[in-house]
């Protein structure tokens, strides 16, 4: 059994790779062939431990990420095995592997939901996943104006952005959250901010809104002008949302008719729709689960045998 650390998965695996693979993860669990065991927490004396896993016989790999919450840091470890005969196969860090696997599936529904020809996105947060999500959008999507907003970093990510991705074309500028949503089509809020960061009046026909900072049921980034606005939610597993996701349980009675709401692999595997006119709002909540951090320590741990390493 081998472990492999953050800075060697950095070197393994990228959004490049980890985007279609989490796609065709998405769509197996879609088609009803794979399953996800739920996020279940644990708490003592200000220590939280959370455990969250999924099984993929398409990748042969079942796995669970296990993960310590203190003072408001985490630690993260995932544990890999093998599907077929239950060998265990590598421990990892998932640090590395959180950052990129929520970026990774945000450009997913970015591709799936946003309104085509989308130009500009309002990023709000500058820490670890905001600026993950700032790359992403200026890698693989068509984005070309990011705005930024951030506490403070702002400028600093938005000079970095500049320096990487000015010669394709793409500009980035640190702005007011006025400013942010004016024009922006695709709105990202990756914060800890735990009560709502605009009015939802605010956002231009046709946005799409990824909101992925929050995971608790008692925090959230969108208001409810924003979801009552929605024509289209989407989730990554309806059953975790219902459980977890604040900027949903949050809502006004009635706002969020949970019968309606999407599945993420669904949208992809085409089996229920995704936005239908470019006019629509559509929102895009998300809180991790363990179908993603599996699938993307199984795309590591191949390339790492593949390599020799």
């Amino acid at each position: 059994m081998i472990h492999l650390t953050d800075a060697q998965i950095d070197k393994l695996i990228g959004f490049a790779q980890a985007i279609p693979a989490l796609e065709s993860a998405f769509r197996e669990l879609a088609r009803g062939a794979a399953a996800v065991q739920r996020r279940v927490r644990t708490e003592a004396q200000g220590t939280k431990l959370s455990t969250l896993g999924a099984v993929l016989p398409g990748a042969d790999v079942a796995g669970a990420k296990v993960y310590t919450t203190l003072r408001g840091q985490f630690n993260f470890v995932i544990v890999l095995f093998r599907a077929s005969d239950g060998a265990c196969l590598a421990t990892l860090d998932a640090n590395a592997i959180t950052r990129l696997r929520t970026a990774a599936t945000t450009m997913l529904a970015v591709r799936a939901l946003a309104r085509r020809g989308a130009r500009t996105a309002a990023v709000f947060g500058t820490g670890v996943q905001g600026a993950a999500h700032a790359h992403a959008l200026a890698q693989f999507t068509d984005i070309k104006t990011l705005h930024i907003v951030g506490i403070e970093g702002d400028a600093a990510l938005a000079a970095l952005l500049n320096a990487t991705y000015g010669a394709q074309g793409v500009m980035a500028r640190a702005v007011s959250t006025d400013e942010a949503l004016d024009g922006a089509e695709v709105v990202i809020t990756a914060t800890r901010s735990t009560t709502p960061l605009f009015d939802g009046h605010a956002l231009s026909p046709g946005a799409f809104v990824a909101a992925i900072g929050s995971s608790l049921p008692h925090t959230r980034e969108i208001d409810d002008n924003t979801l009552a606005r929605a024509a289209r939610i989407v989730v990554e597993l309806r059953e975790q949302a219902r459980e977890e996701a604040g900027d949903l349980m949050l809502a006004a009675p009635g706002l969020v008719d949970w019968s309606g709401v999407a599945e993420l692999g669904d949208v992809l595997e085409g089996l229920t729709p995704g936005r239908q006119r470019d006019d629509e709002i559509v929102v895009y909540k998300a809180v991790g689960f363990g179908l993603q951090d599996v699938t993307l320590a199984a795309l590591a741990y191949k390339t790492f045998v593949e390599r020799g390493a």
